[in-house]
């Protein structure tokens, strides 16, 4: 009785054996040829193959610039379009001004250094969660945030610093010039996207940029204010009279 299985052929005679072959007797008693064992060095080579990172990878770009992707967050395309051009001008000066402040809090000199230093670095690192959250706000409307500090340099509305080191009152005043720059913008553009209906938006500039920006202002302004330390105005007056 023949089985439903064709049985397989088997050769009559013997195939040849490759060096390092080894022959097999098959159960039908005929010998069949096995490859030979990897030696360990093959297998680590096989293994950090596998492991191996594709390198030097370049692809097409899938997303242009200025473009916004459809987003279903009930937010028409036109105002997601608005709002991620005016937030990437404010993300180009706020990653502006955090260089700025990382500048000046290593170039910081003379009497006021120590607080100072440390206080333009805080700020610098608020900054810096701005623009993080601004470059997110960006992504989430369907947008491109930009990132590359050559592209920044093209958006910025802040004028470019010396390369060298400026007088402690010059740095103050160019770090308050560009908080002003950025809070007039946030203001105009939290006005506009509200009225397109990006309450999203809107909330941002109020409650993060605006607030962070005119808080920093403040604590920068006041270093600005010649004040005596020691003795009042009238307090000299009285000892000369």
């Amino acid at each position: 009785m023949t089985s439903g299985f064709a049985s397989p052929r088997v050769s009559a005679w013997p195939l040849p054996v490759s060096k390092g072959t080894q022959r097999m007797s098959t159960p039908s008693g005929s010998s069949a040829s096995v490859p030979p064992a990897r030696s360990s060095r093959e297998q680590e080579v096989t293994a950090s193959s596998r492991s191996q990172p594709w390198l030097h990878q370049h692809g097409r770009q899938v997303q242009e610039f200025g473009t916004v992707r459809q987003f279903p967050i009930g937010l028409a395309e036109n105002a997601r379009m608005y709002s991620c051009q005016q937030l990437n001008h404010i993300l180009a000066d706020s990653q502006i001004l955090y260089a700025l402040y990382k500048k000046h809090h290593w170039l910081m000199r003379g009497p006021t250094f120590y607080q100072l230093h440390l206080l333009l670095d805080k700020h610098a690192s608020e900054q810096l969660e701005l623009i993080d959250e601004i470059a997110e706000r960006v992504q989430t409307l369907g947008g491109v945030a930009v990132g590359d500090p050559r592209h920044v340099a093209e958006l910025t509305c802040l004028p470019r610093p010396p390369d060298g080191a400026e007088e402690v009152p010059a740095m103050l005043s160019r770090l308050l010039e560009a908080h002003e720059r950025i809070l007039i913008h946030s203001h105009e553009d939290a006005a506009r996207v509200q009225e397109q209906g990006d309450d999203g938006s809107n909330d941002l500039l109020v409650s993060e940029v605006i607030r962070t920006g005119e808080l920093q202002s403040w604590f920068l302004v006041e270093h600005l204010v010649d004040t005596p330390l020691v003795r009042t105005s009238q307090a000299s007056t009285a000892t000369t009279a």
